[in-house]
């Protein structure tokens, strides 16, 4: 089959949960035998490629603008890949909703892969959120497949709208140190420092991280792994807070790094609250790191029984932090709970079979 992804920034994958699916399952459904394009946003890359693990890639320019940037990259790209002959169309984020009737009219056949809870990011004002709320129903009133990539995802769509979807999970990989002599470069030792990659964006909760950390008395260092791609008070706010103790690497796309960081780690802080299932989450799962998560169905149904949880404040989030440092010896057991999790039930490969599984059927239909 040939197959067009569009919604994302592209491959490699950086910035966020879309864009480590495409690479995951892009990559591997190529080496399966399709023929997989991946639409991408040129600012990102300082680079451009044509070619990426098997995918082809094409780069369009983007206007980097918080509130057109995906919408008008994605009417870019569709309009661009009609030009082709496409046997699916994997259309990501249901911002897009509003371009479904595009590929419907032309009778090409369309999947539409939804985010969280969209409209509920702090990054949104009131005309934002009104627009994801109207833009997440109209994806449902499409005779178009739908995918969820989180069970809760699934359950909101059912009792919300009506609608059932596909349910097909992201994946993790199982991760071991390497060379820890990595974490030289950020003043770190192994074990020694809290760890939380995320963007900086309120629903993420990376202001409750510091506030918590503040309070401890504790040697250890947090590092705070991220940021955000547009200048926002938020962002500026969180930097002020860095110091000997509180340390702000930025964004960080090394992969090797990122292992070391996420094995190394004497704890890991899972904030986000609004997604469905996340990568990061996954990725510190694998990794082995005691995870520390937001108290949210979201992160239950992945975490299960392998970590703590905190409420929305930083009071708890400190109470469960200072557990960590009070309690090595419990730690060990529930690391070993969340490998056996992404093993069981988080494999990218199974993941692509179920995504090549639903292509092929559409394809047939």
């Amino acid at each position: 089959m040939k197959i067009v992804i569009i919604g994302t920034r592209g491959v490699p994958a950086r910035y966020g949960g879309f864009e480590t699916c495409v690479e995951e399952i892009g990559r591997r459904l190529a080496a399966r035998g399709h023929e997989i394009w991946v639409y991408g946003r040129s600012g990102y890359y300082r680079r451009q490629i044509r070619e990426y693990r098997g995918m082809n890639v094409i780069t369009l320019p983007e206007m980097r603008v918080k509130t057109l940037e995906t919408l008008g990259h994605s009417f870019l790209s569709l309009v661009f890949s009609l030009r082709r002959s496409f046997d699916i169309y994997l259309i990501f984020n249901t911002a897009n909703s509003i371009f479904l009737p595009l590929p419907r009219i032309l009778k090409k056949t369309a999947v539409m892969h939804t985010d969280g809870l969209e409209w509920k990011r702090g990054k949104w004002g009131p005309v934002g959120r009104l627009y994801h709320r109207l833009a997440e129903r109209l994806a449902t009133r499409f005779d178009i497949p739908l995918v969820t990539d989180s069970e809760a995802i699934r359950n909101y769509y059912r009792e919300t709208y009506g609608r059932d979807s596909h349910y097909i999970s992201y994946g993790g990989d199982l991760e071991h140190s390497r060379d820890p002599g990595r974490l030289d470069r950020f003043g770190i030792r192994p074990g020694g420092y809290f760890l939380q990659i995320t963007r900086f964006e309120p629903e993420n909760n990376p202001h409750l991280t510091v506030e918590a950390f503040r309070k401890l008395n504790t040697d250890k260092k947090l590092v705070l792994v991220g940021g955000t791609t547009y200048r926002g008070r938020y962002a500026r706010e969180m930097r002020k807070h860095g110091n000997e103790r509180i340390v702000f690497p930025g964004f960080v796309y090394d992969r090797d790094i990122l292992r070391e960081l996420l094995c190394n780690c004497h704890a890991y802080v899972h904030g986000n609250e609004v997604g469905g299932t996340n990568p990061a989450l996954l990725q510190a799962m694998g990794a082995g790191a005691f995870v520390v998560a937001r108290d949210v169905p979201f992160n239950r149904e992945v975490l299960r029984d392998g970590g703590l949880y905190f409420l929305k404040n930083a009071a708890d989030l400190y109470r469960k932090m200072a557990w960590t440092l009070e309690n090595p010896d419990k730690m060990a057991g529930m690391k070993e709970r969340t490998r056996a999790i992404i093993r069981e039930r988080y494999d990218w490969d199974k993941v692509t079979l179920t995504y090549e599984n639903l292509f092929k059927s559409l394809h047939r239909g």
